[in-house]
């Protein structure tokens, strides 16, 4: 790619290659294809805090948890359950789940994923994975695909002051914490739901994609906010370089 010579608003030589390089990655549905086990370990950590499967509390529960995937678990758990100590037992018993699940081998990388991953940062991008789960089911996703060393940087909900999507913390943690770009416009967030889009508007990204491997259709997607739409993640790089 022809690298040509800009100028920073500091007045400061640049290169338009410069741009879009951090790029924010949600995990479960995005890169990560986990066959519906956020429902499964939903339905573990509902049934031991007294939710009977099969009733109407229990279908209401689980149409919420599936209408904000994307949102960290706790605060999905705060939301369902009211009190703070119900809330920490159903995160605890889902994480629980979740990771019983994942040892199972019920988890695989989206086809594609790791080599547009490998690729990003062949590029000279910098890649952050993030999760809306607690950091011990996140490492244990990461483990069961070999994927500790794939990226630069991995980010759960308390690697950024607890606060999970749609808030913008976790991008702009990857902000700060790589320094890859100069202005966060420059940042790219990928993800598979509403909450991931809005997170990366609200935290001002300037590319903003939805993928369809996930949660939410492309309608969903571009209501709430994505300024791109791929099929997966395996045709991130090569948008990336087109619209350079």
């Amino acid at each position: 790619m022809t690298e040509t010579t800009t100028t920073t608003e500091t007045g400061t030589a640049g290169t338009a290659a410069d741009s879009r390089r951090l790029v924010v990655l949600d995990m479960a549905g995005t890169t990560v294809a986990d066959g519906g086990l956020v429902e499964r370990a939903f339905e573990r950590a509902a049934e031991r805090l007294g939710v009977e499967p099969g009733t109407p509390d229990h279908a209401e529960k689980l149409q919420y948890v599936l209408a904000t995937m994307g949102e960290s678990k706790i605060s999905v758990f705060r939301h369902l359950f009211g009190t703070e100590e119900r809330a920490r037992r159903a995160n605890s018993a889902f994480e629980e789940a979740y990771a019983e699940l994942v040892d199972g081998g019920l988890v695989a990388p989206v086809p594609g994923a790791r080599a547009a991953i490998e690729q990003l940062r062949a590029d000279g991008r910098t890649v952050a994975l993030t999760t809306g789960f607690a950091r011990v089911t996140q490492d244990a996703i990461l483990d069961a695909l070999g994927w500790q060393d794939l990226a630069d940087l991995t980010l759960c909900p308390a690697d950024a002051g607890g606060r999970g999507r749609p808030h913008p913390d976790m991008v702009l943690t990857a902000f700060l914490r790589t320094g890859a770009v100069a202005d966060v416009s420059d940042v790219v967030v990928v993800g598979d739901t509403a909450y991931d889009m809005l997170s990366g508007r609200r935290a001002g990204a300037g590319t903003v994609a939805g993928v369809l491997t996930g949660a939410h259709d492309r309608a969903t997607l571009t209501r709430n906010g994505a300024t791109h739409v791929i099929d997966s993640v395996a045709a991130l790089p090569d948008l990336l370089t087109e619209s350079a």
